[in-house]
This record gives structure tokens, C-alpha cells and sequence, in this order.
């Protein structure tokens, strides 16, 4: 989305802070605006960094118009306030600032690193106020990044892994926001015009719904300040629409997609857990004992190491506002598809069914609390876990929670959470450069 530049101080840029050893006091208000705000305090090295994020993901779209949320996002610093994409650019560059941005179903964000010196600091956030409270959306630039993304789209579609993945969210989430693709369709793109990425502008960057992430080199009536900056002239508009409920319980599927790959690509998964779900530390602990712990999980254990079926197997969840998803994905050699497949739905079922080893889990807990400190090792870092605990409503404290949530975590609430989030026959599995479908293949439908 947005240009980076250089830092002027290379020793700034590991961002490295005392707070690894420690976790952040986290401080926290709501703007006049209505705007909610998190802030740590560090003065240990001259940065500073901030991040603005409101629910406007690619699950506020339509089916006709999507691909307008990614697009709004994106051409926020193209143009704003009278200054030019160039304009814009040059303005971050000269004061060694970074401009950046992330986008997914949930929320668009706008982040900025910056010096925290005063004539640095003020510059950046000018031109960021300045990008997120007057986007121009210019027409000339709206023609020209339709086209790149076109283009993108189109060669999407030839690529296993992206057709994959499509398929793979519209049999997890079928007539759900959640299946809309986030970067659009080609036909909905092309359809896309400046008046509507005004309007969803309008309707979904409010301060009201906005969450403020500020981290590093200033006090906190400055940071009071910035934050007022940033979201005092965002629009305001009524209350916010609520995504519909995610269905839980979905048929078991199978789609088996041609492709001339060398290798299938296997996707299986359903939905999974929500970021408020009761059951996150056991899932969350338990998915990295069964395909999130790389070498030391149990997939990869079964499927590489025992029996050389693929280079790499994972799984994981994706907790969002909704239910994300739960997927397990792996790319194994055509002839070997259903044989990996098989052992795959094996290896989960009897996951669920038993739960981990005694064994399994002290080494999970182990890991997962010894890297703990690595997660907040950076004031990057920090700002992220800033900006989710404000987006999902997380408790203050969940930093300072985390490890001893971790600790607490036991092999029955692991079987126990699994069993009722995770139905092994009622699954959706997508398989792009698949061999011919065999009889006794499970699932349904074939394509």
C-alpha cells in the first residue's frame, strides 16, 4: 500500500527496547471523538510509532462491489489534502519516516514509525492526519491502480495456492462475508468507481470505531494529543453494522480442482474460533502441538518425518471478530495426495479424540513461555499486540496474562475445547492439482 523510506538513524531501526524482559504498562482512554487509545511509554531510544485501525476490512463489501474496502485502503496515500501520492511520499522520505499499512477482513490499519525529535515527529503525523481524515481518491489514480490490480487478480487465478485459497474460504464460510475475497474479484473491480470508495470511506472510517496505538519517545499528554490529530476530523456517521453470525457446523466437502502443478495443494479446515472465544489458550496451545509448533508438531511429525509425504505441513487458527478459520494445509506429489490426505483426517481425528501427550504438552508450554519475551522484544511488536488488544476488546492485562493462561492450560481442556470447535466429518477440503477422484474418497462434492 504505502512507500517506504530509509530511517535516518540505522540504530533505530531493530527498535529494540528494555520491555523485552518485561511486559508493557499499557495505558489507555478514548478521544474526544470517541476513539479508543493505547499507549506504552518508552523513552529508552528516540522513535516513535503509531498505528490507526478501524473496522473496515474486506467483510464490510458486498459481493457486487467487492474489492472497494482493499481499494479504499490502498489509495488513502494517493492522494490527500491537496498533496499528491509524490508529495506525500517525498514529505515521509525527508524526515526518515516509514508509512505503512495492513489489511484483512476485519480491520484496515495506517501505521507510521517516525523520529520522535519534534521537527521529524511533526512532519510525519501531518501528512498521516492529513491521509486518514482528507483521502482524495483521485480518479486518474483509481484508473491506473485498477488496472495493476486487474492484472494481479488475473494471474491469481492461474496460481495453485490463490485458487486454492478462494475455494478454500467459500466452503468454509459459503454466503458469509468472510468468503468475499479480500482483494476483490476481477468483474467486481473493474466495476469500482471513486463516489463508492468515497462512500465506504464515509461509513466505515469513524472515530468512533477507531482504535489508536501509540508506542515510544513521548509523554502521555503528548501522546493525548496525537491521538486527537489523527481522529479528530474522521467522519462520523451512525451506529455500526454488525457482520452477521458465522455458521459453525458446515457439511463435509471435497473439492477436487485440475491443475497442471507437479504437486496437489491441500487445504482442510472449518470454522475455528473467534478472538473473545473462552477456549482460545487451550485451542491456541493445543494447534501448536498439532501442526503450529513446525518441527516439533505432531503433523509434521506423522506426515514428514515418519513417512516423507511433504516438505511441510501446518495448522492453525485465525481468530477474527467472527470465527476464523481452522485450516490444515500441505503440498504433497500428485500420486501421493490421498494417501497424505488419509493420514491427515487420521492424525486429527485421533488428536481430538485423545487430545496431546502429558508429554506433548510440557514441551508446548515450555516453548511457548520461553519465546514469550521474543513476542514483545521490539516496539513494533508492541504495537501490534496494542492494536489487537484494542481492535478485539482484549482485557489490559492479556500481555501479563499470557504466560501464566499458557501454564494453566491442561490436556483435558485441550481434548475438551478441540471436540467441540473441531468436527473431523464435517470439514471443508479443497485439493488444487488433485489426482482423479477415488470411490472411497470422503467428503461430497467433486469438481
Amino acid at each position: 500500500m504505502f512507500v517506504k523510506a530509509e530511517l535516518l538513524c540505522v540504530a533505530a531501526l531493530c527498535c529494540i527496547s528494555s520491555l523485552a524482559c518485561a511486559t508493557p504498562q499499557i495505558q489507555s482512554w478514548q478521544s474526544a471523538g470517541g476513539a479508543k487509545v493505547l499507549f506504552v511509554e518508552n523513552h529508552d531510544i528516540a522513535m516513535l510509532d503509531v498505528a490507526v485501525s478501524v473496522p473496515a476490512g474486506s467483510s464490510f463489501d458486498t459481493a457486487e462491489k467487492s474489492g472497494v474496502a482493499g481499494m479504499a485502503h490502498h489509495l488513502l496515500d494517493k492522494g490527500a489534502a491537496g498533496l499528491s501520492e509524490d508529495d506525500i511520499s517525498r514529505g515521509m522520505a525527508d524526515v526518515g519516516a516509514q508509512f505503512g499499512g495492513s489489511f484483512d477482513q476485519d480491520r484496515a490499519s495506517v501505521t507510521l514509525r517516525t523520529l520522535s525529535s519534534a521537527a521529524e515527529r511533526d512532519q510525519a503525523l501531518n501528512i498521516m492526519a492529513q491521509v486518514l481524515q482528507q483521502p482524495a481518491f483521485p480518479d486518474a489514480i483509481l484508473t491506473r491502480e485498477k488496472v495493476r490490480l486487474i492484472s494481479a487478480l488475473k494471474e491469481a487465478e492461474t496460481k495453485p495456492e490463490s485458487i486454492a485459497d478462494k475455494a478454500f474460504q467459500k466452503a468454509v464460510y459459503g454466503a458469509h462475508p468472510y468468503a468475499l475475497p479480500v482483494s476483490g474479484e476481477v468483474v467486481s473491480v473493474e466495476k469500482i468507481s471513486a463516489q463508492d470508495l468515497r462512500g465506504f470511506y464515509a461509513a466505515h472510517y469513524n472515530a468512533s470505531r477507531a482504535v489508536v496505538a501509540i508506542m515510544g519517545d513521548v509523554t502521555r499528554a503528548q501522546a493525548e494529543a496525537i491521538a486527537e490529530q489523527l481522529t479528530a476530523q474522521l467522519p462520523v456517521s451512525g451506529g455500526r453494522a454488525a457482520l452477521p453470525a458465522v455458521t459453525m457446523q458446515i457439511p463435509a466437502i471435497e473439492q477436487r480442482i485440475t491443475h497442471p502443478a507437479s504437486q496437489s495443494h491441500i487445504l482442510i479446515g472449518a470454522p475455528g474460533m473467534s478472538r473473545s472465544d473462552p477456549d482460545y489458550f487451550p485451542l491456541y496451545v493445543g494447534n501448536y502441538i498439532l501442526g503450529g509448533g513446525g518441527f516439533v508438531s505432531r503433523l509434521m511429525n506423522e506426515v514428514r518425518e515418519k513417512r516423507g509425504l511433504a516438505y511441510s505441513v501446518y495448522s492453525y487458527f485465525m481468530p477474527l471478530k467472527q470465527p476464523g478459520a481452522f485450516q490444515i494445509g500441505l503440498q504433497t506429489k500428485k500420486e501421493q495426495a490421498d494417501e497424505a490426505l488419509k493420514l491427515v483426517r487420521n492424525t486429527l481425528a485421533e488428536f481430538i479424540a485423545q487430545g496431546p501427550t502429558e508429554k506433548e504438552l510440557r514441551a508446548a508450554r515450555q516453548n511457548l513461555v520461553g519465546g514469550f519475551a521474543l513476542r514483545i522484544d521490539s516496539n513494533r511488536k508492541i504495537l501490534d499486540y496494542l492494536s489487537v488488544i484494542g481492535f478485539y476488546d482484549l482485557p489490559l492485562t492479556y500481555l501479563d496474562d499470557f504466560t501464566a493462561r499458557v501454564e494453566r492450560v491442561t490436556v483435558a481442556q485441550i481434548r475438551d475445547a478441540f471436540s467441540r470447535h473441531i468436527h473431523p466429518q464435517a470439514m471443508a477440503t479443497v485439493i488444487v492439482g488433485a489426482p482423479e477422484a477415488k470411490a472411497e474418497s470422503a467428503g461430497g462434492e467433486n469438481k
